[in-house]
């Protein structure tokens, strides 16, 4: 047949026969972790070992039937034994599609399944294959059966899948020690107490045991489905282990009642824990796209300004060029006994070259770089072409500016100049900047706002929507917000503290600056 024996293979068939065999002597019909323990092998191993699986359970089961030959019949224990672990193996290989989406509530549907599966053809074998069949009514005896079996495949396998993804997140463990302790030890402090009671004190027992939930509620809201796989089965393992079992087949119906009550419990919590972790990956893409954006947006702001620095520093190299020439011209014509037409020419020298050095500033305000953005918002072209128009007041700046980084001063200082220019473009009346810098908490930010001098006037709501959409753009790259309200436009911008002069810090949300309609001078401090 071209069979290969994997060592590995041999070593897998002996560690499962002795786990079920280990299992077996703390388990219950009522609470039976063999169950729990085969469904978690099948998860645990790949496809290709799943015979050693099928070898290592034919193992257990020949140690433990044989001695039941002359009672039950060689038929029954070679029949009973022989489809257990393939049909788990079949049953999690028809949920191979519902594994690999992101929620893990087919975890659910493979336990029922195979409870229900196990059950049956053991009480089905049972009934045919005995001698005398047993006298217990069958439905009764496959619910309890099935019963027992799901509450011991919630014990063990939320533990396997949650060791198959340990590695499925980077950050799983952060945050996961303290919480997960603190519930555990509840659990496990309640589920003593519990199991110390005398014999005659049923119903405080049993409401110590429905109050283990709280804790594995607590735990599986903190962590999701991890806290749901770990607080599901330490609160069925601690119940199963603390019910009275004088033999295997007992049954306690105290027990019993709360073990359901607890499974329906541990169905919830799992299926709670799902959503919990599939809203929360679905938010994490969604806030790591718009980190991404947000970076991406604000490199991009970045290199064309210095796009935009470069051209700047080439004009002045022309205009410096420029300026050269004309005072050898000058010069040339006074040693010629020209001074009127010297002086003539110098003089539309001087005034074009202002104007041309103007222009190159309002291009890229070099100023910024080494003096800040106030010193450039009043030494710069931008200042002399607001003057020109007779309309926008001198500027009310305050706090240091130098203390932000150069990428968010050229961010403010293109949001400011296009305010106002759209204001100049599509409103009448006197304009008044105003700026503060400062910090609020970890974050440095500054905030500006363009607003029409008369507070009776309020902006049209075309301006309102023109702002926005040419303005928000350079807010959003550094966690600010742009807000039109009445008269005016303000601006925040936003950053971490710095580490390095030209550091793109991370921003925060916007919702950490509180600002008002009385002014930007309450926004930051």
């Amino acid at each position: 047949m071209n069979l290969r024996i994997e060592p590995i293979g041999l070593a897998l068939a002996v560690i499962y026969a002795f786990a079920c065999w280990g299992a077996r002597q703390v388990s219950l019909d009522q609470f039976y972790l063999p169950a729990g323990i085969r469904v978690a092998a099948v998860l645990l191993c790949p496809p290709r070992l799943w015979p050693y699986l099928i070898l290592g359970e034919y193992a257990y089961f020949a140690q433990l039937r044989y001695p039941m030959v002359d009672k039950y019949g060689t038929a029954w224990v070679i029949f009973a034994s022989a489809f257990l672990m393939p049909i788990v193996a079949l049953i999690v290989h028809l949920h191979r599609k519902m594994i690999a989406a992101t929620t893990n509530v087919w975890l659910i549907s493979v336990a029922a399944s195979s409870a229900v599966a196990i059950s049956l053809l053991n009480r089905s074998f049972s009934q045919f294959l005995w001698p005398t069949p047993p006298d217990n009514a069958f439905v009764a005896t496959v619910a309890r059966y099935a019963a027992g079996d799901f509450i011991g495949i919630l014990t063990v396998a939320p533990l396997a899948l949650l060791w198959v993804r340990r590695r499925s997140e980077s950050d799983w463990a952060a945050g996961f020690l303290k919480p997960t302790g603190m519930a555990l030890g509840l659990m496990m402090l309640l589920g003593v107490s519990a199991a110390f009671l005398p014999a005659d004190s049923a119903t405080a027992r049993t409401s110590l045991q429905v109050l283990m939930a709280l804790p594995a509620i607590a735990l599986t809201c903190i962590l999701g489905w991890r806290g749901a796989a770990i607080a599901v089965p330490v609160l069925n393992l601690i119940i199963g282990l603390t019910t009275p079992k004088p033999y295997p087949s007992s049954f306690d119906p105290h027990a019993f009642t709360t073990q359901l009550i607890m499974a329906i419990t541990g169905v919830a919590l799992l299926v709670l824990g799902s959503r919990i972790t599939y809203y929360y990956h679905h938010y994490k893409i969604r806030d790591d796209g718009e980190k991404n954006a947000i970076k991406l947006a604000r490199n991009s702001h970045v290199a064309s300004e210095m796009g935009l620095r470069e051209r700047a520093l080439d004009l002045r190299k022309i205009g410096d060029g420029m300026d050269i020439s004309l005072n050898e011209v000058v010069n040339w014509l006074k040693l010629q006994g020209h001074h009127e037409i010297a002086g003539g020419l110098l003089h539309t020298a001087v005034v074009h070259s202002r104007q041309f050095r103007a222009q190159t500033s309002m291009v890229y305000p070099t100023a910024l770089d080494h003096l800040g953005l106030y010193v450039a918002l009043q030494a710069g072209g931008v200042r002399e072409a607001w003057e020109l128009t007779h309309r926008v007041t001198r500027p009310r700046l305050e706090g240091d500016p130098c203390q932000l980084s150069i990428g968010l001063q050229l961010a403010a200082y293109r949001a400011m100049t296009d305010a106002v220019a759209l204001l100049l473009e599509t409103e009448s009346g006197q304009i008044q900047v105003r700026a503060r810098c400062g910090r609020f908490g970890r974050y440095r930010g500054i905030v500006v706002t363009v607003a029409l001098l008369d507070a009776a006037y309020a902006l049209s709501e075309t301006t309102m929507s023109m702002a926005i959409e040419r303005l928000a753009g350079r807010a959003l790259a550094y966690g600010g917000v742009v807000q039109c309200r009445r008269n005016r436009v303000r601006m925040v911008l936003l950053e971490m503290p710095r580490t390095a002069p030209h550091d793109a810090a991370h921003s925060s949300p916007v919702e950490y600056v509180k600002t008002t309609d009385r002014g930007s001078s309450q926004a930051l401090t």
